[in-house]
């Protein structure tokens, strides 16, 4: 899998007050082709949108090896769509690939990690009287 293009941006100059920003991730398969028997080329598009805070767009492709692959081309030629079993493990992929490499983009940029952090909290009413202990939620 490569990234053959990146466009970051962040819109607000201040960001030292707190905000709540809703980061949204979309990834989609911009082709799909057969290179060989049983290989496709895909090309997609991931962005991860902070709102009216920034954006990271990432453009890349990786190739496909299975047995079906000239089928899908085929189904991807004529009507733009895959099975949902193969989407679902291409745009997994997409993502486990280019939300970590957002990660260190947005730190550059100083947004928000768009990946959730886990929280710690201590709650005292759980477990034995006058003991705490974290809770990952």
């Amino acid at each position: 899998m490569e990234i053959r293009a990146i466009e970051a941006r962040r819109y607000i100059k201040d960001l030292s007050r707190p905000m709540n920003i809703r980061i949204d991730h979309n990834s989609s398969v911009t082709l799909f082709s057969v290179v060989e028997k049983n290989v496709a080329n895909v090309e997609f598009e991931y962005t991860a949108s902070f709102g009216p805070v920034g954006m990271i767009k990432f453009e890349g492709g990786f190739i496909y090896e299975g047995n079906d692959a000239e089928e899908i081309a085929k189904r991807w030629q004529e009507k733009k769509n895959m099975p949902n079993e193969v989407a679902s493990q291409i745009h997994t992929a997409i993502l486990h690939f280019c939300v970590p490499e957002a990660v260190f983009i947005a730190r550059e940029l100083k947004l928000p990690p768009p990946i959730p952090l886990p929280q710690v909290k201590f709650d005292a009413s759980k477990g034995k009287k006058g003991k705490f202990g974290p809770e990952v939620v």
